[in-house]
């Protein structure tokens, strides 16, 4: 059976955008959460990587929450990618038996594949930004008035 999808990349990538429409108002992370369908939980330990880098800040109190550091024209999605992603692979590899020949040859094959795909992978997220990605209508999140 296959391991689930990693969702970080992808909700970084929507909370920036709605960051992005709410420039003027910081955003708690449980209407974040709302519209990206997420636990709050798991999109703080997301807006953590985020902050982490600079992308993002937050603010405590009851008129707190988060807000973008950053211009959505300065923020690639390869510099989201590489927050959040670091530098883990692309691909799942296994650890093999050292003595067995199949299993070194297949994972130097499967690393070099995988070196060369995070680095197309990098080259076509670093020429979007999130300003492009940015829907319309990204100020809107639903059950909030914004």
């Amino acid at each position: 059976m296959a391991a689930p999808t990693n969702t970080q990349f992808a909700v970084a990538i929507h909370v920036l955008t709605l960051l992005s429409g709410h420039r003027d108002t910081p955003l708690s992370s449980d209407d974040m959460a709302g519209s990206v369908g997420a636990n709050p939980v798991y999109l703080r330990r997301v807006l953590g990587r985020l902050r982490e880098t600079g992308f993002v800040g937050s603010r405590p109190g009851p008129k707190g929450g988060w807000h973008l550091t950053r211009e959505p024209e300065a923020i690639t999605l390869g510099d989201v990618w590489r927050a959040i992603q670091c530098d883990a692979a692309i691909f799942g590899l296994h650890a093999t038996a050292p003595e067995c020949p199949v299993g070194r040859e297949i994972t130097a094959t499967l690393t070099a594949l995988d070196e060369q795909l995070s680095r197309t992978v990098l080259e076509e997220l670093d020429r979007t930004t999130v300003a492009q990605v940015m829907p319309d209508h990204a100020a809107q999140i639903p059950g909030s008035a914004g």
